[in-house]
């Protein structure tokens, strides 16, 4: 028999099936090895040699494949077609070999890209060695990550208290959205007029125009700057005779986009679907996986982490067969399309994301899936459908307007589809809001002719206002890191969790706006490590890690390089005292920290005649306090503004089914909202606190009244009958069902999650969840005398350290997700010394 090895225990089921009773199929359940969070874990001294530790939760695993691999001849990797499946495969061949098992086996890799009969029985006919280069790229990039994590993480602790960690992608994404938010701060709207006028043809027609010209010359964006301007336009058009001078009509075409990749799958799944990067990533997992087809597990989708945009020529076929077969012969284009893959690394461009067969249509599948898979994939079958449809043809006509003198002149543009193409059935989402030509240029324009004379019918002058950038959202931020080239699009997913699970940055209507903690931290890197937040840099050096997996550098010169300027960085900046920080920082953070609003100076401690405020920091982060302390105790939050402590409360505006005025309301345990007025000994209106990363001076009325619709019921479960609500809890937005509760990831699906998505939700929680056991928060490791595993857990009293029977509460101020083994070791050991296991506090007896 022999032994295949795969990630996922899903997967070894369904590929055991289909290879039959001669192999034996199992899973690693993912990476069975990781560098331990503990110092030395990458020598830099010793050729930046690392040393490994078995997860103790993969013991298990590694034993029942080595029972295997004794009885067996030949050991085939599975693992996943990419450089972490490489790396898996590479981790369980060296605990194998560490347990000298591989002597006389036969080993090969194989990949394949689909979950299907057919492709996993190609892969075992085309065997080849493990990917080297694949290898060394990963251990590049691990010992990079650990190296600048486990570095530069403890200087923010001892500089910053309160700052959780720092990473190589992570702490460059967050300057992104740190700087965005700087822009907006300091943008000053700049005021600008347009003209539109819509003329009479001949034939009765209504024929919508801006104004280009005036007097004589063209104008630009700001030529009308203020109402006079605007208004002396007005009159020079309602002055004067106009007739249609030029007609330009002319054939387009508009391309579909290639097929997704991961990147643009994210994207669009964020635009088109609200989904965040994690949510799509393990959806898509999950069609990857697959589903139980005519008693057949099969996959629906390829592997979807990927940088290729390729289709296999079997698979185009198909999918040019489906397309005359639903649309006609019209819509399939004499030639299929053929995407040029544009990854720097080749060896990590895979065939796009597409369905395993373009024949399986969504509605073939919907009555299979859960919501959430059944929105991607028909978002990912219609992408790849459209890929291969035939061009949309268009007709774009641009109609010139002028009086005698040519002194004042308008257009008149607009594109008008002929013929369909792929817009028949997909267009690609976009970021943001279309611009006005944008929109003119949509406007479908009357038949006209040279030399028409035309009827004023109105002008309408309209002023406008600049706009800052827009705050990124998850497409857009995706969208930004891929061109800058910062970090991978398969790591992406778990790097915008972490900015998030860190409280670096919240959600704020879909968008991404930082923490007063994540503003620190960005400007303290900036201020001291601005190099290593550079996109550039950070761009180069993915770059220098391609031409590792390509063979072109050897990883270790690389490691070499980055360490020398990196190591005296952390070293010169712990020698820098807390006060010269704290100085950088007041400059840097100044006009963001005491905001001049126009009341005095806001930098002047509002307690006391001479005081200064001034960035300080304490056991628990950052805060604002006075330079006269201990003789004035004023302090206040990080970025609160001075005299801003009580004036949040205002009227947002009428429900307009109760016709009630809608407040905004500071009370005792923060802002809530509240609808209709206080009256004193009837019942008390009601009321919703305001999400824990909702900002007070983004709530509108429309918000407000969504919240106010909580709890919102979305239907009986098909089970119990038992309604499901949606409601906002002290933790945060949650599902109830009876005695059953489950978290939701963000607010925002508070308000449209609908039941096919809530009753999976429940049923994940209640799976994931052991009655007998807390919360497991981390696991970090074999306790080094006995081999036990040492975890931290959330208990009824809060975190605690576990090894055996013998529990030690975490001290407070110290975050549980930050204890290393190193340190849980000694805190048991701490607890073993006063006496073992912690006894709970015994419960109070009822008064009689």
């Amino acid at each position: 028999m022999d032994l295949v090895i795969v990630e996922s225990p899903a997967k070894a089921k369904t590929i055991n099936k289909y290879l039959g009773k001669d192999y034996k199929v199992l899973a690693s359940n993912g990476h069975v090895r990781d560098l331990p969070e503990k110092d030395g874990s990458v020598n830099p001294d010793n050729e930046f040699a690392m040393t490994w530790e078995v997860h103790a939760s993969a013991n298990k695993q590694l034993n029942e494949i080595a029972d295997y691999l004794k009885k067996a001849e030949h050991l085939f990797l599975a693992t996943d077609p990419d450089r972490e499946g490489e790396a898996i495969s590479w981790h369980v061949l060296e605990v194998m070999r560490r347990k000298k098992l591989l002597e006389g086996k036969k080993i090969s890799r194989i990949v394949f890209n689909a979950i299907t009969r057919n492709a996993v029985l190609e892969a075992m006919q085309q065997p080849r060695a493990l990917d080297e280069k694949l290898v060394d790229a990963y251990l590049a990039r691990r010992a990079l990550d650990y190296l600048v994590g486990f570095n530069l993480s403890p200087v923010l602790w001892r500089k910053l208290p309160g700052a959780r960690s720092a990473g190589r992608v992570q702490s460059v994404a967050l300057r992104l959205i740190c700087v965005r938010e700087i822009e907006i701060e300091q943008f000053k709207p700049r005021e600008y007029w347009t003209l539109t006028a819509d003329f009479k043809t001949p034939k009765g027609d209504n024929l919508p125009t801006r104004l280009t010209h005036l007097d004589g010359k063209k104008l630009d964006k700001f030529s009308l700057a203020d109402e006079k301007a605007a208004l002396a336009a007005q009159k020079a058009i309602e002055g004067g005779a106009f007739s249609i001078t030029k007609v330009e009509s002319k054939p387009g075409q508009r391309k579909p986009a290639a097929p997704f990749t991961t990147s643009t799958l994210q994207q669009e799944a964020a635009r088109k679907l609200r989904f965040n990067a994690k949510r799509t990533m393990q959806t898509a997992q999950k069609l990857y996986e697959g589903i139980a087809i005519d008693g057949e597990m099969t996959g629906l989708i390829t592997y979807m982490r990927t940088d290729g945009q390729q289709i296999a020529p079997e698979a185009i076929e198909e999918t040019r067969k489906v397309i005359e077969e639903d649309f006609g012969a019209d819509y399939v284009p004499d030639k299929a399309r053929k995407y040029e893959t544009s990854a720097a690394n080749a060896q990590e461009a895979h065939e796009a994301i597409r369905p395993t067969s373009l024949a399986r249509r969504p509605e073939h599948v919907l009555r299979l899936l859960d919501d959430d898979q059944a929105k991607l994939y028909d978002l990912i079958w219609k992408r790849s459908m459209a890929s291969q449809m035939e061009n949309a043809r268009v007709q774009r006509t641009v109609i010139e307007i002028g009086e005698a003198t040519q002194n004042t002149q308008l257009r008149a543009s607009g594109t008008v589809i002929t013929f369909p193409g792929f817009l028949k059935l997909y267009e690609e989402g976009v970021d943001d809001a279309k611009n006005g030509k944008d929109k003119e240029d949509d406007t479908r324009l009357p038949q006209v002719e040279q030399g028409w004379t035309l009827d004023l019918a109105k002008v309408l002058p309209e002023q406008h206002f600049t706009e800052p950038p827009p705050r990124y959202s998850e497409a857009s931020l995706v969208k930004k890191m891929e061109e800058l080239g910062i970090g991978r699009p398969s790591t992406y997913a778990s790097v915008l969790s972490l900015l998030r699970d860190r409280d670096y940055v919240f959600m704020e209507k879909n968008r991404f706006k930082p923490h007063d903690k994540g503003r620190l931290v960005t400007s303290f890197l900036e201020s001291f490590f601005d190099r290593y937040v550079e996109y550039d840099f950070t761009a180069a050096l993915e770059n220098e890690l391609d031409k590792v997996s390509n063979g072109d550098l050897d990883y270790k010169d690389v490691l070499s390089r980055f360490w020398k300027d990196f190591h005296t960085s952390v070293t010169q900046t712990l020698e820098i005292r807390n006060t010269q920080i704290l100085d950088t920082l007041n400059e840097a953070l100044g006009p963001y920290i005491f905001k001049d609003t126009g009341d005095g100076d806001p930098g002047a401690c509002p307690k006391c005649d001479g005081g200064r405020l001034s960035l300080k920091t304490g056991r628990y982060g950052a805060f604002v306090g006075c330079t006269e302390y201990p003789d004035c105790r004023f302090t206040r939050p990080f970025a609160q503004e001075a005299g801003k402590e009580g004036d949040i409360e205002r009227e947002l505006g009428t429900d307009p089914q109760s016709g009630q005025t809608v407040h905004l309301k500071d009370g005792r345990f923060g802002a809530y909202v509240q609808l209709g007025e206080t009256i004193e000994g009837e019942e008390k209106p009601k009321r919703c606190g305001l999400p824990k990363d909702k900002a007070v001076a983004d709530i509108d009325l429309d918000y407000a009244l969504k919240l106010l619709s909580l709890p919102r019921d979305i239907g009986a479960h098909p089970e119990t009958g038992d309604m499901i609500t949606a409601a906002l809890g002290r933790y945060g937005p949650y599902l109830r069902h009876g005695k059953q509760s489950a978290s939701l990831a963000n607010v925002d699906e508070l308000f449209d999650i609908g039941l096919n998505r809530a009753v999976t939700v429940l049923a994940e929680k209640k799976t994931s969840r052991n009655p007998r056991a807390s919360n497991l928060i981390k696991e970090l490791g074999a306790h080094p005398d006995d081999g036990k595993p040492v975890n931290v857990l959330d208990g009824r009293y809060g975190p605690y350290v576990k090894h055996g029977s013998i529990n030690a509460t975490i001290p407070k101020g110290e975050e549980p997700a930050d204890i290393t083994l190193e340190r849980g070791v000694a805190l048991i050991a701490e607890r073993a010394a006063k006496g073992g296991k912690k006894k709970r506090p015994a419960r109070r007896k009822k008064a009689k």
